[in-house]
């Protein structure tokens, strides 16, 4: 056993992920299935890449913009990442922490005054490293719904005092949005400018994020976006597929950029391409310490608060067995690795991410439309690339 371990370490300090005829053959099997899946659930579009340490070793795109063709899917593409802008607003915020800007352990009415909840002194005991840890006691999602419906921030605030903890902070999990929104009023604070603009001035312009930005105004403005689409219904075909199952006809519906979870930019606001998500990936592999200090990182992917729901996960629940939230980042264990991840879900987008510093791998996928055919490609990279890192692990042992 210690045999085997000593083997172990010595694999991930001397060996890259795998040799180069095998990563090759990697990348061509798993384009080929990325292809497949797209074209099974008709996706508009979409973009991939695969980092291995500071190295893009696939990026590729599919599709168009919408559904008339107007545009190709390129390099460049600006998609809406929804919840993976958590895992920016984390790192920003604990960046301010460990500067000594703000402090995690202050109380989120330090920032929002007026924020209360129906039983007494509740909301006076969330902090902010509950909020980034989704820890804070609240019922999950807690009026995500308001934000769908147009209200304004300031009044969806005002309902909070409505609503009575599940349990005190740091005891439960509960995934929220709109109190991640909360977040904003602390960085800010702390700064004296704009969340958009320190995000660019600490994080976009020092990674070379050329194509990121925060809000629905810029993403208007920006001329290559990729569009949401809408599943309008599926067609019965009569064919069935090599699993026996009824293989069904996508139609899709594009249509317009909702305004509404960009009312929390810190939750769901970052638009990005997939050149700025690779770079955000080496970034978070280790390999920006000038941006992204080590220590920084560590904190960020601390498991906070157990996750148990996540190991049900569809396509992901083979393999979980143990899932935690961090600061901004979910912590699976995956087939025996540590995988740091999130995943996006807004109106017309899907988007998701993850790495592993102990495989030196990262991965990104982006899409135009409502398809949970993103969350079965994701858990077929992991799988495979885990797979294809155990089967080197083991002929270096037995050699």
């Amino acid at each position: 056993m210690l045999f085997r371990m000593f083997c172990y370490l010595l694999v991930l300090f001397l060996t890259p992920f795998s040799s180069a005829n095998n990563v090759t053959q990697f990348k061509k099997a798993f384009s080929a299935q990325v292809k497949k899946q797209l074209k099974q659930y008709s996706i508009p579009g979409g973009a991939y890449v695969i980092v291995q340490n500071k190295n893009i070793i696939a990026m590729e795109n599919f599709g168009h913009t919408d559904k008339a063709k107007s545009h190709h899917i390129d390099n460049n593409t600006v998609f809406r990442l929804a919840s993976v802008s958590k895992t920016f607003a984390a790192t920003i915020t604990t960046m301010l922490a460990q500067d000594q800007q703000l402090n995690l352990s202050d109380p989120i009415t330090k920032y929002v005054p007026h924020f209360s909840l129906a039983t007494d002194g509740a909301a006076q005991k969330i902090q902010l490293k509950h909020l980034l840890s989704h820890s804070s006691g609240l019922m999950p999602n807690a009026y995500d719904n308001l934000l769908h419906e147009n209200w304004a921030m300031e009044k969806i605030i005002g309902r909070f005092d409505r609503i009575t903890p599940i349990c005190q902070p740091a005891m439960c999990y509960g995934y929220q949005n709109i109190a991640y929104g909360l977040l904003q009023p602390a960085i800010e604070a702390s700064q004296g400018k704009s969340y958009a603009a320190l995000l660019q001035d600490r994080v976009f312009t020092p990674l070379n994020m050329t194509d990121a930005s925060v809000g629905i105004d810029v993403y208007k403005e920006q001329e290559n976006t990729a569009k949401p689409h809408i599943l309008r219904k599926r067609i019965k075909t009569g064919k069935i597929d090599s699993e026996g199952r009824d293989i069904k006809k996508y139609i899709w519906r594009t249509v317009k950029v909702e305004s509404d979870f960009y009312k929390v930019p810190t939750a769901a606001g970052v638009n990005a391409s997939i050149t700025d998500l690779a770079k955000w990936l080496i970034a978070n592999l280790g390999y920006k310490p000038e941006v992204l200090s080590p220590s920084l990182l560590t904190e960020l992917t601390i498991p906070r608060i157990r996750t148990k729901k996540d190991l049900r996960r569809r396509f992901w629940r083979d393999h979980l067995t143990d899932a935690h939230y961090g600061y901004g980042w979910r912590i699976y264990q995956f087939n025996g690795h540590p995988i740091i991840y999130h995943s996006g879900w807004v109106a017309g987008f899907r988007a998701d991410i993850g790495y592993s510093p102990e495989l030196d791998i990262g991965f990104a996928i982006v899409i135009n439309a409502e398809s949970n055919a993103i969350s079965k490609i994701s858990s077929q990279f992991w799988l495979q690339a885990s797979n294809l890192f155990d089967k080197q692990l083991d002929a270096k042992v037995k050699s």
